[in-house]
């Protein structure tokens, strides 16, 4: 058989919109793979520039590229169109702006033959370039690299999505059994990974950076109101609901601040009562907020009530999860991390 009728080992998933600046340099980390029995499937969701010419000029020169076109559905029909024409068990994502490193198909590939308990296997990752990067993204940068098992993937995997979408490869037959991609109202990609997890899809992630991604001020997860931070807020309590949360009527906030507060809100809304609150501030230490406690951490107690912890500061997330240990509780079981 030749390269373009014979089923490839992986097939890439690239939606494109607009990307004739950087698509040149997404496709040419693509050629320079080292793993080479490959296929990408391009889905170009209604280009105004020069993408469709680029991609045409790609096409012609590899037949390893195909190129289908949605007519500017949006990104989810676009992955939806694309994940359905990917021929390989495989599945690598991929975006029009960003760059592997050329040992990526080969190291993910080389991980998941020998892990067939393993459905999804992300690599950690860089942003690019570095002058644009503020502190806040370095942050999420080194939160998400950290998270190197299962196991740790899967405690955080209500405080933030722990994977770049782009840099993952996952088995497309347990994508498809979880319903594929959706259009929620929040991103997409989170949204299946809480649904994978839920299934009982086992999650890792390589210690190499093998993966660049790109930061610029029109990338999706800047301009599309579904990765805003409600947004977030409502996938993760929409799934919470489904599993954690599933017939409980109260709660307990660990973390009065802002973030407790949007919790707070959110909770009412789907009749859900803040029983008490936990925090470290000495103001609000002994009051109530909303007619509930705001107890010490010392006064934190197992009631049989679940426990929430809201607190956003990535610096304290760890003196909150000590706190709860301390008290009783077990993450995963009655107490969850959310932000």
């Amino acid at each position: 058989m030749s390269i373009a009728t014979a089923i490839p080992a992986v097939s890439i998933l690239m939606p494109v919109r607009n990307e004739e600046k950087h698509l040149p340099a997404a496709l040419a980390s693509l050629s320079a793979q080292t793993f080479r029995d490959w296929e990408l499937v391009v889905v170009d969701d209604g280009s105004t520039d020069r993408t469709p010419a680029i991609l045409a000029r790609a096409a012609a020169a590899d037949p390893r590229i195909r190129v289908l076109a949605t007519g500017g559905e949006g990104l989810v029909p676009a992955l939806n169109l694309g994940l359905a024409q990917c021929r390989s068990e495989l599945v690598a994502r991929m975006d029009g702006d960003d760059v592997a490193h050329p040992a990526r198909l080969e190291a993910q590939i080389n991980y998941l033959a020998p892990h067939p308990e393993v459905g999804l296997v992300a690599s950690c990752f860089q942003h690019f370039p570095r002058h644009r990067i503020g502190s806040g993204m370095i942050g999420y940068q080194q939160w998400q690299n950290s998270l190197l098992s299962h196991d740790a993937i899967l405690a955080d995997i209500f405080v933030e999505s722990p994977f770049v979408h782009p840099s993952v490869m996952f088995r497309k037959q347990e994508v498809l059994q979880v319903g594929g991609y959706r259009d929620m109202g929040w991103a997409e990609d989170y949204d299946l990974w809480l649904r994978l997890a839920a299934a009982g899809t086992r999650f890792a992630r390589l210690p190499e950076t093998l993966f660049f991604w790109r930061e610029r001020p029109e990338r999706t997860t800047r301009t599309n109101p579904a990765y805003a931070a409600q947004a977030m807020r409502l996938c993760k309590l929409h799934h919470l609901l489904q599993g954690f949360l599933r017939g409980e009527r109260n709660v307990i906030l660990a973390g009065a601040g802002l973030e407790g507060r949007a919790w707070y809100r959110m909770l009412h809304e789907v009749h859900i009562r803040v029983e008490a609150w936990v925090d470290i501030d000495p103001k609000k230490i002994g009051r109530q907020l909303h007619g509930a406690p705001v107890l010490s951490t010392g006064d934190l107690e197992r009631t049989g009530t679940k426990l929430l912890m809201t607190v956003g500061a990535r610096g304290a997330r760890g003196v909150v999860r000590q706190t709860t240990r301390q008290a009783g509780f077990t993450e995963g079981y009655d107490a969850v991390c959310v932000a």
